[in-house]
């Protein structure tokens, strides 16, 4: 006898490969499940086919936070080394960079909501007056009197000058501005050697065939004052100086200013000087002088220690730009 009796029958192929497939499938199903609990599910893109999730290279941050390549703080002018001081190696702040900065209190002005308007923009002093002081101390006709032609302006106790604050100010206010469409154009612009002149200065505005223009200055108050003003011209009608048609514009100007400034810095209104952050007078040359609508900005008391260490941060002159440009942006877009 061979034994074959005994074996099992034969099944056909289709039975062998349809047990096959169907013990192979509750298996596939348990690694699929599996996986789903491991992977979650594969996105899905708007048209409704599957997308791969996009990747993010290692050392990056895709937020845009603190670590994304190229973050940090704004930039400074001034390269003054004191503790109060910025640091002496940061650059000056390009256009660009500036002119990316939140858009404040104003909202989302676009790149054209100052086309066609032009702004003047007078940084206060000068930082090479000290070594010229014979021409700056000449006399100049401001119409109801004469005055020095310029001062050295004021400086904070470390040192940090008058004179590098509203220059930097003004460069990072000139980006905003310029980023919406506005032609600016700065009295100075680190590119001479002292003033101009308050006389030359107010008649800048005229030569520009500005829409409005705003000086740019830190005071020089009682160390216990603290807080920002905006000096607005009275009516001078005297000699050279005429401000009948130009006080209205300029006190709504002004009141603007005061709302953006103190919303951009959060900085309070001048507690040792004006009224309410307010002040109107007819002793500056730079408002005597005018033909367009003009006011001054006082930033801060640079002789107060903690005025002082907000006007040697940069980020806090960017911010008080801000705040700048948005009151500029807001009069010359609601008249």
């Amino acid at each position: 006898m061979t034994g074959s009796a005994s074996r099992p029958p034969r099944r056909s192929a289709l039975l062998r490969v349809t047990t096959v497939v169907g013990a192979a499938v509750p298996l596939c199903m348990a690694g699929w499940l599996g996986w789903q609990a491991l992977e979650g599910p594969t996105p899905v893109s708007a048209a409704g086919t599957s997308a791969a999730a996009p990747t993010t290279p290692s050392g990056t941050d895709p937020s845009g936070g603190p670590g994304a390549q190229g973050a940090s703080g704004a930039p400074d002018a001034s390269g003054t080394p004191a503790a109060d001081r910025p640091t002496a190696a940061s650059p000056a702040p390009s256009d660009t960079a500036a002119a990316t900065a939140s858009p404040g209190a104003s909202g989302s002005p676009d790149a054209t909501a100052l086309s066609g308007r032009t702004v003047v923009l007078d940084p206060g002093h000068n930082p090479g007056n000290s070594a010229h002081t014979t021409e700056i101390n000449r006399q100049v006709d401001i119409g109801n009197a004469h005055k020095e032609c310029d001062t050295t302006g004021t400086e904070t106790n470390a040192g940090y000058t008058e004179a590098e604050y509203t220059l930097d100010v003004s460069r990072r206010a000139r980006a905003i501005l310029a980023a919406r469409g506005a032609t600016v154009v700065l009295v100075q612009d680190g590119d001479r050697p002292w003033g101009p002149c308050i006389d030359e200065r107010a008649r800048a505005s005229a030569a520009a065939h500005a829409d409005v223009a705003l000086s740019v200055h830190g005071d020089g108050g009682p160390a216990s004052g603290s807080g920002f003003h905006v000096i607005m011209p009275a009516r001078v009608v005297a000699g050279k100086a005429d401000t009948s048609t130009i006080v209205e514009p300029s006190h709504r100007l002004g009141l603007l200013l005061r709302e953006h400034f103190r919303a951009a810095t959060g900085e309070q209104y001048a507690d040792y000087v004006a009224n309410q952050g307010l002040d109107t007078r007819s002793d500056l040359g730079g408002l005597n002088l005018s033909t367009v609508p003009k006011v001054f900005i006082e930033c801060g008391n640079m002789r107060n220690p903690a005025d002082a260490k907000r006007m040697t941060d940069p980020q806090w002159r960017q911010q008080a730009a801000q705040g700048i440009a948005d009151a500029l942006t807001a009069y010359l877009t609601t008249r």
